[in-house]
Protein backbone atom coordinates (compact mmCIF):
# COMPACT_ATOMS: atom_id res chain seq x y z
CA UNK A 1 0.00 0.00 0.00
CA UNK A 2 3.14 2.32 0.29
CA UNK A 3 3.16 2.69 -3.20
CA UNK A 4 -0.05 4.36 -3.45
CA UNK A 5 0.14 6.73 -0.61
CA UNK A 6 -2.68 4.62 1.49
CA UNK A 7 -1.33 4.66 5.24
CA UNK A 8 -3.75 2.85 7.83
CA UNK A 9 -4.63 4.41 11.12
CA UNK A 10 -6.09 1.83 13.94
CA UNK A 11 -8.54 3.30 16.49
CA UNK A 12 -8.78 1.19 19.69
CA UNK A 13 -11.38 -1.35 20.16
CA UNK A 14 -14.62 0.32 21.85
CA UNK A 15 -13.49 3.85 22.15
CA UNK A 16 -16.25 5.67 20.34
CA UNK A 17 -14.53 8.31 21.14
CA UNK A 18 -12.12 7.83 18.46
CA UNK A 19 -14.43 7.12 15.38
CA UNK A 20 -17.00 4.78 16.96
CA UNK A 21 -19.67 5.95 14.13
CA UNK A 22 -17.89 4.55 11.54
CA UNK A 23 -16.95 0.97 14.01
CA UNK A 24 -20.48 0.81 14.88
CA UNK A 25 -21.77 0.84 10.98
CA UNK A 26 -22.46 -2.96 10.26
CA UNK A 27 -21.57 -3.98 6.85
CA UNK A 28 -25.17 -4.14 5.85
CA UNK A 29 -25.68 -0.52 6.82
CA UNK A 30 -22.46 0.79 5.26
CA UNK A 31 -23.56 -0.91 1.86
CA UNK A 32 -26.74 0.39 2.24
CA UNK A 33 -25.54 4.38 2.40
CA UNK A 34 -23.39 4.31 -0.26
CA UNK A 35 -25.88 2.30 -2.30
CA UNK A 36 -27.78 4.83 -1.71
CA UNK A 37 -25.44 7.79 -1.93
CA UNK A 38 -24.02 5.82 -5.31
CA UNK A 39 -27.89 6.17 -6.48
CA UNK A 40 -28.17 9.69 -5.59
CA UNK A 41 -24.76 10.50 -7.63
CA UNK A 42 -25.99 8.65 -10.57
CA UNK A 43 -29.18 10.42 -10.86
CA UNK A 44 -27.35 13.97 -11.27
CA UNK A 45 -28.11 14.89 -14.70
CA UNK A 46 -25.60 15.63 -17.20
CA UNK A 47 -26.50 17.18 -20.23
CA UNK A 48 -29.83 17.29 -22.28
CA UNK A 49 -30.78 14.58 -24.16
CA UNK A 50 -31.60 16.63 -27.20
CA UNK A 51 -31.50 21.00 -28.21
CA UNK A 52 -35.08 20.94 -28.57
CA UNK A 53 -36.35 23.71 -26.44
CA UNK A 54 -39.75 21.61 -25.70
CA UNK A 55 -37.71 18.50 -24.89
CA UNK A 56 -36.77 18.18 -20.70
CA UNK A 57 -35.14 14.81 -20.52
CA UNK A 58 -31.40 15.12 -19.36
CA UNK A 59 -28.65 12.47 -19.87
CA UNK A 60 -27.74 10.83 -16.32
CA UNK A 61 -25.40 8.40 -15.16
CA UNK A 62 -28.05 6.30 -14.45
CA UNK A 63 -29.09 5.74 -18.12
CA UNK A 64 -25.62 3.97 -18.84
CA UNK A 65 -25.74 1.39 -15.35
CA UNK A 66 -29.52 0.75 -16.33
CA UNK A 67 -31.22 2.37 -19.44
CA UNK A 68 -33.34 4.83 -17.40
CA UNK A 69 -33.29 7.26 -14.94
CA UNK A 70 -33.26 6.29 -11.51
CA UNK A 71 -35.70 8.19 -8.89
CA UNK A 72 -36.54 8.07 -5.34
CA UNK A 73 -39.26 9.24 -2.80
CA UNK A 74 -38.68 11.98 -0.76
CA UNK A 75 -37.77 10.97 2.92
CA UNK A 76 -38.14 12.76 6.01
CA UNK A 77 -35.07 15.32 7.44
CA UNK A 78 -33.37 13.81 10.06
CA UNK A 79 -30.68 15.80 10.11
CA UNK A 80 -31.30 17.82 13.26
CA UNK A 81 -32.20 14.88 15.55
CA UNK A 82 -29.86 13.61 18.06
CA UNK A 83 -28.24 10.26 17.19
CA UNK A 84 -29.10 8.76 20.22
CA UNK A 85 -32.65 9.29 19.07
CA UNK A 86 -32.16 7.27 16.10
CA UNK A 87 -33.33 3.72 15.02
CA UNK A 88 -30.43 2.00 12.83
CA UNK A 89 -32.63 2.93 9.44
CA UNK A 90 -32.86 6.89 10.18
CA UNK A 91 -29.16 6.55 11.23
CA UNK A 92 -28.27 5.39 7.74
CA UNK A 93 -30.74 7.71 6.37
CA UNK A 94 -29.61 10.95 8.12
CA UNK A 95 -25.96 9.88 7.22
CA UNK A 96 -26.75 10.38 3.14
CA UNK A 97 -28.38 13.64 4.11
CA UNK A 98 -25.39 14.69 5.46
CA UNK A 99 -23.75 13.36 2.47
CA UNK A 100 -26.53 15.68 0.46
CA UNK A 101 -25.92 18.56 2.63
CA UNK A 102 -22.09 18.82 1.46
CA UNK A 103 -23.25 17.88 -2.05
CA UNK A 104 -25.68 20.87 -2.01
CA UNK A 105 -22.72 23.06 -0.43
CA UNK A 106 -19.29 22.00 -2.20
CA UNK A 107 -20.24 20.11 -5.29
CA UNK A 108 -23.12 23.04 -6.72
CA UNK A 109 -21.75 26.17 -6.45
CA UNK A 110 -18.80 24.63 -8.84
CA UNK A 111 -21.67 24.65 -11.22
CA UNK A 112 -21.60 28.43 -10.95
CA UNK A 113 -17.90 29.13 -10.69
CA UNK A 114 -16.35 31.72 -12.57
CA UNK A 115 -12.99 33.27 -12.34
CA UNK A 116 -12.51 36.54 -9.93
CA UNK A 117 -13.97 39.22 -12.24
CA UNK A 118 -15.56 37.53 -14.61
CA UNK A 119 -18.83 38.69 -14.60
CA UNK A 120 -22.00 37.30 -15.87
CA UNK A 121 -22.58 37.75 -19.65
CA UNK A 122 -24.59 37.12 -22.26
CA UNK A 123 -21.77 34.53 -22.59
CA UNK A 124 -22.75 32.56 -19.81
CA UNK A 125 -26.06 31.74 -20.08
CA UNK A 126 -28.04 31.92 -23.14
CA UNK A 127 -31.63 30.54 -24.55
CA UNK A 128 -31.84 27.02 -25.14
CA UNK A 129 -29.40 26.38 -22.13
CA UNK A 130 -30.61 23.29 -19.64
CA UNK A 131 -30.43 24.38 -16.06
CA UNK A 132 -31.40 22.82 -12.57
CA UNK A 133 -33.72 26.11 -10.99
CA UNK A 134 -32.63 25.87 -7.29
CA UNK A 135 -35.42 25.92 -5.08
CA UNK A 136 -35.31 26.59 -1.20
CA UNK A 137 -36.24 23.67 1.73
CA UNK A 138 -35.86 20.74 -1.61
CA UNK A 139 -33.36 18.74 -2.24
CA UNK A 140 -30.99 18.71 -5.34
CA UNK A 141 -32.54 15.19 -6.80
CA UNK A 142 -36.14 17.09 -6.77
CA UNK A 143 -34.85 20.84 -7.92
CA UNK A 144 -36.59 21.24 -11.35
CA UNK A 145 -35.38 21.12 -14.84
CA UNK A 146 -35.60 23.76 -17.05
CA UNK A 147 -34.34 25.69 -20.24
CA UNK A 148 -33.98 29.28 -20.47
CA UNK A 149 -35.69 30.85 -23.27
CA UNK A 150 -35.12 34.54 -22.72
CA UNK A 151 -32.12 36.33 -20.99
CA UNK A 152 -32.93 39.88 -19.68
CA UNK A 153 -30.05 41.91 -19.90
CA UNK A 154 -30.07 44.82 -17.28
CA UNK A 155 -29.58 48.64 -18.50
CA UNK A 156 -25.49 47.79 -18.65
CA UNK A 157 -25.38 44.62 -20.90
CA UNK A 158 -25.50 42.38 -17.89
CA UNK A 159 -27.81 39.15 -17.60
CA UNK A 160 -29.41 38.57 -13.99
CA UNK A 161 -32.55 37.77 -15.01
CA UNK A 162 -33.80 35.06 -17.25
CA UNK A 163 -37.01 33.29 -18.54
CA UNK A 164 -36.63 29.94 -18.07
CA UNK A 165 -39.50 27.33 -19.29
CA UNK A 166 -39.82 24.29 -16.94
CA UNK A 167 -40.80 20.83 -17.79
CA UNK A 168 -44.25 21.33 -16.70
CA UNK A 169 -44.35 24.08 -19.61
CA UNK A 170 -44.60 27.11 -17.01
CA UNK A 171 -42.15 30.00 -17.99
CA UNK A 172 -40.68 31.32 -14.58
CA UNK A 173 -38.36 34.37 -13.79
CA UNK A 174 -35.53 33.75 -12.31
CA UNK A 175 -32.00 35.30 -10.97
CA UNK A 176 -28.69 33.79 -12.73
CA UNK A 177 -27.70 32.88 -9.10
CA UNK A 178 -30.60 30.56 -8.72
CA UNK A 179 -29.29 28.51 -11.72
CA UNK A 180 -27.34 26.12 -12.19
CA UNK A 181 -26.11 25.64 -15.84
CA UNK A 182 -25.65 22.12 -16.72
CA UNK A 183 -21.63 21.61 -17.88
CA UNK A 184 -22.01 20.03 -20.54
CA UNK A 185 -24.76 21.85 -22.43
CA UNK A 186 -22.28 24.32 -24.15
Amino acid sequence: MNNVNIRWHFIPPRSPHFGGLWESVTYEEMYTLLTRVEASLNSRPLTPMSPDPTDFSVLTPAHFLIGEPMTAPLEPNLEELKINRLSRWQRIEQLRQQFWRRWIREYIPQLQLRPKGQRITNDNVQPGDMVLIKEDNVVPLHWPLGRVVQVHPGHDGVVRVVSVKTAKGAVVSRSVKKLCVLPLDK
